[in-house]
């Protein structure tokens, strides 16, 4: 059975800094690209980042370059967001995924995903 366990969601303020992280099991990692997603309320889901199997090729989307910065231990089985200069517009619930199709080197489709966690909230106050 696989299980992507997110953590590290919360409340901060405009500026601030949070530390996703998702905890996979049940699959071979190494054989998965993995990503981050989020869902405000409302609104469909979004692609934020993703990270080829070994790490090499990450891609983001366009408001979060430069700010988030994605990563994965494949020791540990686990890949991070480390989210940056949050903004209120970051408010959402943060979605681990795991996919066979995704490759890390262009945006990722939602539909494009073989797996997901269970979602994690991260609000930023003004």
């Amino acid at each position: 059975q696989v299980q992507l366990v997110e953590s590290g969601g919360g409340l901060v303020q405009a500026g601030d800094s949070l530390r996703l992280s998702c905890a996979a099991s049940g699959l071979t990692f190494s054989s998965y690209a993995m990503g981050w997603f989020r869902q405000a309320p409302g609104k469909e889901r979004e692609f934020v980042a993703v990270i080829s199997l070994n790490g090499g090729r990450t891609n983001y989307a366009d408001s979060v370059n430069g700010r988030f910065t994605i990563s994965r231990d494949n020791a540990k089985n686990t890949v991070y967001l480390q989210m940056n200069s949050l903004e209120p517009e970051d408010t959402a619930v943060y979605y681990c995924a795991a996919s066979t199709y995704c490759t890390g080197d262009y945006y990722c489709n939602p539909i494009e995903i073989d797996y997901w966690g269970q979602g994690t909230q991260v609000t930023v106050s003004s």
